[in-house]
C-alpha cells in the first residue's frame, strides 16, 4: 500500500470519463442524465461465506448493475470501522475494513465499474469519526494534546451536560470523559464524536484525504450529514419539544454560520479543475428548497445536489420515525412539486424513495400485498421522471419489501435498539409491543436485509450465516427470476432508466403538477421544446377517475409506458396503482 500522502492512480483503469447520453444537452453536466445505484456492502453479496457482504461480492454482480443501466454506484462506507453504526463510524479514512476486503479489492471494483462505463461515488463521513480513530484517541488523551481541539469538548454545566441537545440515536448528545473531566459532543452514537470544523487543521486533513481518494480513481462523494459541520459557536440550548425531552438543536447545528464557507473551501481545495467528471452530493437533514438553491447553485461552487428529508418525513409523527402516522397523497405531491418549482431555474434535485436509512417504499407508500407489482412500478415512475437525478437503492429495482421482524433480537440497527432500550427504561423495564411494532414498520433494518439474488438458500447472498435475517419472500422476489421476466419490476426500472438516457424532456423539461388536489392521482407533465410527457399514476387501492380535461388534452398521445397489459391509451378510470406515461410531439 502506498504512503498516505502518495497519490496512486490505477494503471489499468483511469478515471471514467463522463458519459454523454443522447438526451443530454450540450452544456448540461453529465450527472443530469445519470441514475445512481446505492450499494450497502454489508448486505449486497458475500463472497467468502462469513455472512457479511464484501467488495469481491459486489464485483461478482457488476453484470446486474450494467444490465439495469445505471451510471453511478454509490458505495456506503467500507473504511476501517468498529461498526458501531455499520461503517458510519470511521477509524481510518485510508484503509478498507477487513470485513469488506482490501484496498486492492476496492481498486478492482473501481476498474470493473470504469470498464463498464460506470462511476464510483464513495460515502464520505466527516461530521464525525469513530472514537477509535487515532485523532480522537490523541484528542482524548489530555486537555493539552495538540489534537484536543480537533473535536468539540466543553466543561460540565452545573455538573451535567454542556447543553440540552439530544442525540439522533436517543439520549444526550454529550458524553463525559472522566479522565479529562470534559464532555465531548456526538450528535449520533457516543462512539461517533463530532469533529471541530472550526479548526483549519481538521479541514486540511479532510481535504488531503479526499484528494487521496480522487487520485485513486474515485469519481465523487456522497457526504453524510454534511450540513452539520458548522455549528453555532456558542452551542446554546435548543427548544424543548415536550416535557422531559432533550432540546432540539437542529437549527443550531444544521447549516450553521460557516457552512457555505467550508463547502466553498472544500471545492477549491479538492474539486476545482477536475469537477467536470465528478459528482458531489450532500445529505442535509435540515435542507429546505431555499437552502438547497444556495448549496447547488453552480456559480457558488459548493455541491452538485443535495438529499433532503421533507417527503420521507411526511409519515412521521411528533416523535419522529418511531411514531409513524398515515400520509396524504396530496401532501406528498405538494412536497415534490415544491422542490421541483424552487429548483427549476437554479440548482438540482436528488430523487429518491429508498436508501439505507429508509423502510422499503413499496411497503411504506405502496401496497406490498395484492398490488405489489403495480404499486412498485407506479411509485418508481412518478419519482424517476421528475427533474433531478434518481437514486435506486439495492433491491428497490426488484420491489423488495419490508422485513417481517418478530422480535427485538432480530434487529441490528443501533438507532432501533437504542430507541427500544430508552422506551423500556421509561416504563416498567419491559418493551411495549407497540414500540416493537413501530420499529418493525419504520426501522432502518428494513433496508438492510440481504439482497435477494435467488430463490434458494439465504437468497443467494451467502453460503454462511447471514449477519441479519433474509426476508422469507425471496422465494418469489429475487433477481434471478426477474431478470428473465420482461414484465418484472426489474424490467420496468430498466425502461425508466433508458427513458431518462434518451429523452431530453425528462432531463430539462418544465415540471407542472396536474390535479394537485386529487387524493388518488399523482400526475404531472414535463414539457420541452419539441416534446411533452404526461406521467400519471393512481396511487391508491381503489379505481380513480381521470379528469375529463386531462383526457381531452392528451387524446391521441403515444403511450410510452404502461404497467398493465393491453393498456395503450389514457382510460377514463384508472385501476388501482395503474400508471401510464404518454408522449406527444409539437
Amino acid at each position: 500500500m502506498a504512503a498516505v500522502n502518495d497519490p496512486v492512480h490505477l494503471d489499468d483503469a483511469p478515471p471514467a470519463r463522463a458519459t454523454r447520453h443522447p438526451g443530454l444537452g450540450a452544456d448540461d453536466p453529465w450527472w443530469k442524465a445519470a441514475v445512481v445505484y446505492q450499494v450497502y456492502p454489508r448486505s449486497f453479496a458475500d463472497s467468502n461465506g462469513d455472512g457479511i457482504g464484501d467488495i469481491p461480492g459486489i464485483i461478482d454482480h457488476l453484470g446486474h448493475l450494467e444490465d439495469l443501466g445505471v451510471d453511478v454506484v454509490w458505495l456506503s462506507p467500507v473504511y476501517a470501522s468498529p461498526q458501531d453504526d455499520n461503517g458510519y463510524d470511521i477509524s481510518d479514512y485510508y484503509a478498507v475494513d477487513p470485513s469488506f476486503g482490501t484496498l486492492e479489492d476496492l481498486h478492482d471494483l473501481i476498474a470493473g465499474l470504469h470498464a463498464r462505463g460506470m462511476k464510483l461515488v464513495m460515502d464520505l463521513v466527516v461530521n464525525h469519526t469513530s472514537d477509535e480513530h487515532d485523532w480522537f484517541r490523541q484528542s482524548a488523551s489530555s486537555r493539552d494534546d495538540p489534537k484536543r481541539d480537533w473535536y468539540i469538548w466543553r466543561d460540565p454545566r452545573d455538573g451535567a451536560e454542556p447543553n440540552n441537545w439530544g442525540s439522533f440515536f436517543s439520549g444526550p448528545a454529550w458524553t463525559l470523559d472522566e479522565a479529562t473531566g470534559q464532555y465531548y459532543l456526538h450528535l449520533f452514537s457516543k462512539k461517533q464524536p463530532d469533529l471541530n470544523w472550526e479548526n483549519p487543521d481538521v479541514r486540511a486533513a479532510i481535504h488531503r484525504m479526499m484528494n487521496w481518494w480522487l487520485d485513486r480513481g474515485v469519481d465523487g462523494f456522497r457526504m453524510d450529514v454534511i450540513s452539520f459541520i458548522s455549528k453555532h459557536p456558542d452551542l446554546p440550548d435548543g427548544p424543548v419539544p415536550s416535557e422531559g425531552a432533550f432540546g432540539d438543536g437542529i437549527e443550531l447545528f444544521g447549516s450553521g454560520p460557516r457552512i457555505h464557507e467550508f463547502l466553498q473551501e472544500m471545492h477549491r481545495e479538492v474539486f476545482a479543475g477536475r469537477d467536470a467528471d465528478l459528482v458531489t452530493v450532500g445529505e442535509m437533514v435540515d435542507a429546505t428548497p431555499a437552502k438547497a438553491r444556495l448549496y447547488t447553485d453552480p456559480d457558488r461552487r459548493e455541491l452538485d445536489m443535495v438529499f433532503h428529508f421533507e417527503h420521507v418525513g411526511l409519515d412521521h409523527g411528533q416523535g419522529g420515525r418511531f411514531s409513524p402516522r398515515g400520509y396524504e397523497l396530496v401532501e406528498l405531491k405538494r412536497s415534490f412539486a415544491g422542490w421541483q418549482r424552487e429548483l427549476a431555474d437554479v440548482g438540482w434535485n436528488s430523487l429518491y424513495w429508498n436508501n439505507h436509512d429508509q423502510p422499503r417504499v413499496v411497503s411504506r407508500f405502496g401496497n406490498d400485498a395484492e398490488h405489489w407489482y403495480t404499486s412498485a412500478t407506479a411509485l418508481a415512475t412518478v419519482l424517476h421522471l421528475q427533474r433531478g437525478t434518481p437514486y435506486v437503492y439495492q433491491g428497490e429495482e426488484l420491489g423488495m419489501r419490508n422485513m417481517p421482524f418478530t422480535a427485538l433480537e432480530e434487529l441490528r440497527d443501533i438507532e432501533s435498539l437504542n430507541h427500544a432500550r430508552v422506551s423500556a427504561l421509561a416504563g416498567d423495564g419491559t418493551l411495549d409491543p407497540q414500540v416493537l411494532a413501530d420499529i418493525v414498520r419504520s426501522g432502518r433494518d428494513n433496508a438492510r436485509t440481504p439482497m435477494q439474488w435467488t430463490g434458494g438458500r439465504n437468497a443467494g447472498f451467502t453460503e454462511g450465516e447471514p449477519w441479519i435475517r433474509v426476508n422469507p419472500d425471496h422465494a418469489s422476489i429475487n433477481a434471478e427470476a426477474q431478470r428473465a421476466d420482461a414484465a418484472s419490476v426489474f424490467a420496468w426500472y430498466r425502461r425508466l432508466i433508458e427513458l431518462r438516457h434518451t429523452e431530453a424532456v425528462v432531463i430539462d423539461g418544465v415540471f407542472d403538477l396536474v390535479a394537485p388536489d386529487d387524493p388518488q392521482l399523482f400526475a404531472y407533465t414535463r414539457t420541452g421544446e419539441r416534446t411533452a410527457l404526461l406521467v400519471i399514476a393512481n396511487c391508491s387501492d381503489d379505481p380513480a377517475a381521470v379528469p375529463a380535461d386531462v383526457r381531452e388534452s392528451w387524446s391521441g398521445a403515444e403511450t410510452v409506458l404502461a404497467n398493465m397489459p393491453g393498456e395503450r391509451m389514457l382510460p377514463p378510470t384508472m385501476a388501482p396503482w395503474q400508471t401510464l406515461v404518454v408522449r406527444r410531439s409539437f
